[in-house]
């Protein structure tokens, strides 16, 4: 049957380099005594330039290599504005991703033995040259624009150039509609600009900071910890808004355990509160805003005692709190958090967080929202891409017209083909970013995936969504290869360089080896003319005044701002790329696509009697699911737990170390069980964990069976309307103690 044409495989040790090597495996403690050692002055090592891949940060810096030319430890470059010569416990802890033997060694291509589906392992020729094939195929018949690329990390730079030589712009990256994408249109539909990655906030210089589910601290995003870090010792005000005492609540002044799902009444009361009492910055919004007559009879009725009757908070401390940010304005930062994808209603929410930056006239300000500059690196020459027939955007079918970025649902959704439908997706690449966890309701990524022709997976692990492929593609880690210049916005244009540490381990190879040997099948080597990419970095940076043997030695290089505009001068005239060129606490953008143009309190689900809203979030030495296998970061931490409340412990008889299952309002069991926490840190209303753990992929030896996947719940999605995001904060759990039981339970 269709529905059962793509089988998941558990991949098992299948090539040259299949039996594990003790030897190469590094626990944390000898990671420990190697860092005693470089920091005792034994640096004999060889130094290499790289810039982390654990996490989107992307922090610059030096691995070092032993007499032998073994990959030891990695620490930061000093002229990184990334890192500042700081790693986090993630990015020391990568060598455990080169060193973790039970990485993907040799390609594999799906067959059948027996009538059963297995995997086998091949050359790379034959992998490619299968693959080639059926592009060719699917191209031919259905048009090139039906293949789709879901990346995440620096591999998408080469894979998303040969789709596009191909003649597809179907590039999508879950980290935007699954993560950050309501905070770029809320931001963009404001001020007509995004925050970028890392984000353009000034906290350093900040004080007062204001933190709305937004982990600083446990999301370990390294620049901004160390600004949070400095700013508390300038004395700045922290105020975390969350229903859990989180490591930022634990340094704040002042802690707001919110009622979930009810944070657009709180930015609601908060605006009311400062344009009823005067406390905004009246001529910064007379000077750049549109909108302001609308939006303060808007929010007239929404007092902080009408906000007290849905958040549980004091209105007291909404007042005491929205004085603590307009006493400290222009140097205040009401955080824009990344991963926003709550309710459905995001892009609003976070519209109403724009709109309160506006009012306290931090954006473009000192303290508040600097303005970010990006090296510019040519590209090397390459002949124009040929113009698609189709956009993604027509998968869609006009949907999500305000989305900055291609979502990465709305293709997975135009994969499963309807009668209406004249061209579904029939191939997708996916590098680096296993959409078992990255995607919500499982059941539908499932289900387009078992409508596709051809599913190629390129990774370093053997994590879940390689069971699903055609073909696996092993990639080598980041500390194996070159890859493009890291340009990212910053205060200072920068670059920084990847340069391999070491040879690519077993038969694995680097993504810019694959996309071009690829492309050389389809007959596309016009668009790859650089013989590597050695020769392809040399010629960027010897047009910018730099060379490649000039960046191995430094790792970094900095450049002078083109203009002297980091920050909006006093009385400046300043134009914003919206409709009418400002600030628009009114979004024309919005109310021209149909929605509401001032945000609206909706309220959201409540969980039924016995159940529990789902929260998760992030661990400082995991990334979501990507490290939890990671020899050196499973010593830190190998598994979740459920923060419960104590209220709630007692009520169900459940006891400190307890494993658990958990059942969903749908009825979906989780299929592993975890140990639960009993704290006073989580409101009694919620339970808490870490995303990322609960794999079901035996191979991940470390990983396999620890805690709970939180997405195998997360079946109650619900889209944002205008950007295609999804909420995934309205699931709703409650415990199975009887964990031997839930077999018959889900058969029944």
């Amino acid at each position: 049957m269709k529905t059962n044409r793509r089988q998941f495989i558990k991949i098992g040790a299948l090539g040259t380099g299949g039996i594990a090597l003790a030897a190469t495996t590094h626990n944390w403690s000898f990671a420990a005594d190697l860092v005693k050692k470089y920091v005792a002055g034994d640096t004999a090592g060889q130094r290499t330039a790289t810039y982390c891949e654990v996490c989107f940060w992307q922090c610059a810096g030096w691995v070092y290599k032993d007499e032998d030319g073994e990959i030891q430890k990695i620490i930061g470059n000093e002229d990184d504005p990334h890192c500042n010569g700081r790693f986090c416990p993630r990015g020391t802890g990568g060598i455990g991703q080169y060193h973790d033997e039970d990485r993907l060694k040799t390609p594999l291509l799906r067959t059948k033995e027996n009538g059963k589906d297995v995997f086998k392992a091949v050359d790379w020729d034959e992998a490619l040259d299968f693959i080639a094939a059926k592009m060719k195929g699917i191209a031919e018949k259905h048009g090139p624009e039906c293949i789709a690329l879901f990346t995440h990390g620096s591999g998408g730079a080469h894979f998303g150039h040969l789709l596009k030589a191909f003649g597809s712009q179907s590039i999508t990256a879950p980290s935007f509609a699954q993560c950050r994408g309501p905070r770029e249109v809320g931001f963009l539909t404001t001020f007509g600009d995004i925050i970028y990655s890392p984000e353009r906030t000034d906290i350093r210089d900040s004080k007062c900071l204001v933190l709305i589910g937004s982990h600083i601290g446990e999301n370990m995003h390294n620049g901004q910890i160390q600004e949070m870090s400095d700013a508390i010792d300038k004395g700045a005000t922290i105020i975390t808004v969350d229903p859990r005492f989180s490591t930022a609540a634990s340094k704040s002044k002042f802690w707001l355990p919110i009622k979930p799902s009810t944070d657009m009444a709180l930015l609601l009361a908060w605006m009311n509160v400062l344009i009823e009492n005067g406390w905004y910055d009246k001529d910064y919004v007379e000077r750049y805003t549109y909108g302001f007559e609308e939006l303060k009879a808007h929010v007239q009725p929404f007092t902080p005692e009408w906000a007290y009757g849905i958040t549980t908070i004091d209105p007291n401390v909404i007042r005491k709190t929205a004085k603590e940010m307009f006493d400290a304005s222009p140097a205040v930062i009401i955080h824009p958090g990344r991963h926003v994808t709550w309710y459905g209603d995001d892009t609003q929410r976070l519209r109403a967080v724009a709109i309160l930056n506006a009012l306290l006239g931090s954006w473009g300000r000192r303290g508040g929202f600097y303005n970010p500059e990006k090296a510019n690196v040519p590209d090397f020459p390459v002949p124009e891409f040929p113009t698609p027939k189709r956009t993604p955007t027509e998968a869609y079918e006009g949907k999500y017209n305000l989305a900055n970025e291609v979502v990465s649902n709305g293709i997975c959704d135009a994969t499963i083909p309807t009668p209406d439908k004249n061209c579904s997706f029939k191939m997708w690449m996916v590098n680096g970013t296993n959409l078992m966890a990255a995607l919500p309701n499982q059941k539908q990524t499932i289900d387009a995936i078992n409508a596709l022709e051809l599913l190629v997976v390129v990774d370093t692990m053997p994590v879940e969504i390689t069971g699903y492929a055609d073909v696996v593609l092993p990639e080598c880690t980041y500390l194996e290869r070159y890859d493009m210049l890291r340009k990212s916005p910053h205060r200072e244009p920068n670059i920084a360089v990847r340069v391999p540490a070491a040879q690519p381990k077993y038969n694995s190879k680097p993504a810019d080896w694959i996309a071009k040997k690829l492309a050389e099948k389809l007959g596309l080597d016009a668009f790859f003319p650089w013989k590597d990419m050695e020769e392809l970095l040399d010629w960027q940076l010897k047009e910018i005044g730099s060379s490649l043997d000039e960046m191995k030695r430094i790792g970094v290089k900095k450049f002078p701002r083109t203009y002297d505009d980091l920050y909006f001068a006093p009385g400046e005239d300043v134009s914003f790329n919206t409709t009418t060129g400002k600030i628009e606490l009114y979004s024309t953008d919005m109310e021209a696509e149909g929605f509401d143009p001032l945000p609206v309190y909706t309220p959201h689900e409540e969980p039924a009697e016995g159940f529990y809203r789902l929260i998760y979030g992030r661990a400082p030495m995991h990334t979501f699911s990507r490290t939890a296998n990671n020899p050196n970061l499973t010593d830190l931490m190998d598994e979740n737990t459920l923060w419960v409340n104590p209220k709630v412990a007692k009520l169900w008889g459940l006891e400190a170390g307890q494993e658990v299952k958990l059942k969903n309002q749908d009825g979906i069991i989780s299929t592993f069980a975890i140990k639960v926490r009993i704290t006073e840190r989580i409101r009694w209303d919620s339970v808490y964990m870490v995303h990322g753990f609960g794999h079901n992929n035996k191979k991940l030896s470390r990983a396999h069976g620890r805690g709970i996947n939180d997405t195998e719940l997360i079946t109650n999605v619900k889209v944002d309307p205008v950007m295609g995001g999804t909420g995934m904060r309205s699931n709703f759990v409650t415990f199975i103690t009887d964990i031997y039981s839930t077999e018959n339970e889900k058969k029944s």
